[in-house]
């Protein structure tokens, strides 16, 4: 099973999040941020050629052997379509069309989450809104694992479990934790996948579908571009509780890397953060920060000191601390 990890709770804290306060630090030294604040003109057309890009490899799968339809899904199709859910991570901050036209970037979403095979554009917006807005919070962010999920998968071998599974918990730790009704949209959402779905098997097969969906879980697992899940506020330096990354990947990831950068400016699109860094570097070089998502994984699991116990907890508010 390998190695305990060495962690038996979660680190808890009594002080606000810190990117309200850091956010206020650094306007009130650079204002001219505020200029880059807004949609971004080229995204829409970037995410759109993620899906052409995936539309026309219906083409080119159909007539794939299974384990070629598993490799390109692993290595080219899951890559795009987790591109393509942090393109609906940008849509959640109506950083498509502008907040003047939410519901441009609602369908937008749906477009985008077409080869991704799994409803999720409408849905990630509810819930991924209130992990910035109550980072930490016990109950209302569901970014956090829950303790089922640190209690069992407390080893070596456990944390690599874990990481394969993402996904599943992604899918469903919202549903238990902190479960909302669906709203309308969702519904929409879920049937123009559907539609989309059945067109896919009809007239492509069942290999094609395979190759979306599949290819959407393995990238959101044991992939080097689902690194960020587990970069972006697991505790790797006590006392940090979100850490950007610098590397490559955030050239296929919208830059999704630049996490604290996000968090602070959440309504800068990804592809100017980068400028919010250069512009207040200060607040940011000297911070933990990765340089490799694969190495985020091998640490990971091999490190006893990190684990799904390794995040900054908050008591839910209107509960005693």
């Amino acid at each position: 099973m390998g190695q305990h990890v060495s962690r038996t709770d979660f680190e808890w804290t009594y002080t606000e999040e810190p990117h309200a306060s850091r956010r206020k630090l650094i306007l009130e030294k650079y204002p001219q941020i505020k200029k880059l604040f807004g949609c971004d003109p080229q995204f829409k057309w970037v995410a759109s050629a993620m899906v052409l890009t995936q539309l026309a490899m219906l083409f080119v799968v159909r007539d794939q052997s299974w384990k070629v339809v598993f490799l390109l899904a692993y290595c080219f199709g899951g890559v795009i379509n987790h591109s393509l859910m942090l393109a609906c991570h940008e849509i959640a901050h109506n950083l498509a069309f502008g907040h003047a036209r939410p519901m441009a970037n609602r369908l937008f979403g749906f477009f985008c989450n077409l080869p991704i095979g799994l409803p999720m554009s409408v849905s990630f917006k509810k819930y991924h809104l209130e992990h910035h807005r109550y980072q930490g919070d016990e109950v209302i962010d569901t970014d956090l694992p829950t303790y089922l999920e640190a209690k069992l998968f407390c080893t070596t071998l456990g944390k690599f479990f874990w990481v394969c599974l993402q996904p599943l918990f992604y899918i469903f730790r919202p549903l238990v934790v902190n479960p909302k009704p669906p709203q309308k949209l969702e519904l929409v959402n879920g049937v123009i996948q559907l539609a989309f779905n059945t067109i896919v098997v009809q007239y492509f097969g069942w290999k094609v579908m395979v190759y979306l969906i599949v290819g959407s879980l393995l990238a959101m697992g044991l992939h080097p571009v689902a690194g960020h899940f587990i970069s972006e506020h697991y505790m790797f330096a006590k006392g940090f509780e979100t850490y950007s990354y610098y590397g490559p990947l955030n050239w296929i990831t919208f830059n999704v890397g630049y996490h604290n950068e996000h968090h602070d400016f959440p309504a800068v699109p990804g592809r100017l953060l980068p400028e919010v860094k250069r512009i207040a570097p200060e607040f940011y070089d000297n911070i933990p920060q990765h340089t490799s998502w694969t190495r985020v994984l091998y640490d990971f699991i091999t490190d006893p000191s990190v684990g799904p116990y390794a995040r900054i907890k908050r008591k839910a508010r209107g509960l005693d601390s």
